[in-house]
């Protein structure tokens, strides 16, 4: 297995388990802005973990071309 084939199933994972919170919050036993309320807040957990892992994408594509370029 080569590298691009992991990070795209880790990327399918993650879409998965975005697409699998959302049904569930859809069929949960609460009210529309209960519902609404912790799903504004899934979403903005999710941005700050997806901006972590862009930024550590980021520093390893640098640095992975700062090597090939020596």
């Amino acid at each position: 297995m080569n590298r691009d084939s992991g990070a795209g199933f880790f990327t399918g994972l993650l879409v998965g388990a975005l697409i699998g919170v959302v049904v569930g919050f859809m069929y949960a036993p609460k009210s529309g802005s209960e519902t609404r309320q912790i799903v504004k807040e899934k979403v903005a957990s999710l941005r700050h973990e997806a901006s972590g892992v862009a930024g550590k994408v980021k520093d390893a594509v640098q640095s992975r071309i700062a090597r090939e370029e020596e």
